[in-house]
């Protein structure tokens, strides 16, 4: 892998949705509606789910004989960022149609070089006419209050609607060609790189490089271990009562909390982890950093107290 020239990178707009086969679909929908995912399609195996945003969808549930991550799929900028990665990136699929998939587009597919996970890459899709907008809160402070007299906060309990997919983490068993891969192939930069003892980098927090436009601090991060293995993905709801609203729902619901309540540093995200039906991990999150290209590669040991600043104490298993 070292070495690597390309022609220029693929620039990648945002992440779009992710794939996962379940062998028990039913109790797999079941977990989907509870996390605050709207089932929009059913066609043969797959059943689609959108979130309120205008992203047609944001995750697809296949029903197959085992468990499995098929991986998350990137938005390109144009046709040509298409036609560049079918062209370029080794083993990569031709350009394909998504005709089966709400808001159709095409799409690229290859697998990571070293772990061989999916990667998809798509383009012109529809999007939804209308986005749903949820009522922005006020809240009172001790020296500022927003709330006049009568201006009661009352809340219904249900599921925290899903606005859109965040990020999604992998495990990969070599990170050093895993970070050259990403990061010239693509606009990935990363926000926060964490290094072990001797100095080696970890971890790393990318996000998309797009100038002067803020994106969100992370949409795909990797951090190095024995196995490769998909480890979250994580999707944006609307605030802090409706993600606490969520966490109770799921409780209540009887599904098995992973990890959160807590604040995260690298992202600030306010974070909420949960098992699903077939064990992976899914995260509501609300409040993440924002960042444009002034915003230089933070460096840091890699540590668990780099994790969060409040919650629950880290499950011990929780980066295995």
């Amino acid at each position: 892998m070292t070495g690597i020239v390309v022609e220029r990178k693929i620039n990648l707009v945002r992440v779009a949705h992710v794939y996962y086969t379940h062998k028990d679909i039913e109790t797999a929908r079941r977990f989907l509606d509870d996390f605050g995912l709207k089932e929009c399609k059913r066609f043969g195996n797959k059943t689609y789910y959108r979130g309120y945003s205008r992203e047609p969808f944001l995750y697809c549930a296949i029903e197959g004989d085992e468990p499995s991550f098929g991986g998350a799929a990137f938005v390109v900028e144009t046709p040509e960022d298409l036609e560049l990665a079918s062209r370029t990136i080794p083993g990569a699929s031709e350009i394909y149609d998504l005709t089966d998939a709400p808001g159709g587009g095409r799409c690229v597919t290859f697998h990571d070089p070293v772990d061989n996970f999916p990667f998809h890459l798509v383009h012109g899709q529809t999007q939804l006419d209308e986005e749903i907008v949820l009522p922005e809160l006020n809240f009172n402070f001790p020296g500022n209050k927003n709330r006049g007299g009568g201006q009661y906060q009352r809340f219904d309990k249900r599921p925290a609607p899903v606005h859109k997919l965040g990020h999604f983490g992998m495990c990969v068993t070599n990170f050093d060609k895993a970070f050259e891969f990403y990061t010239s192939r693509f606009n990935f930069y990363p926000s926060d790189l964490g290094h072990n003892p001797e100095g080696k980098n970890v971890i790393a927090f990318n996000r998309l490089m797009r100038g002067k436009e803020l994106v969100d601090h992370h949409t795909f991060f990797f951090f190095e271990g024995p196995k490769a293995h998909v480890h979250h993905s994580s999707f944006e709801t609307h605030d802090f009562d409706t993600q606490v609203l969520g966490h109770d729902w799921l409780r209540h619901r009887g599904w098995e909390n992973c990890w959160g309540i807590g604040r995260h540093v690298m992202g600030s995200q306010i974070f909420d982890y949960w098992f699903d039906a077939s064990k992976f991990i899914l995260e509501h999150y609300v409040d993440g950093d924002l960042c444009n290209d002034s915003q230089e590669t933070v460096v840091s040991e890699a540590s668990h107290k780099n994790l969060y600043v409040w919650g629950p104490d880290l499950p011990p298993t929780f980066l295995e």
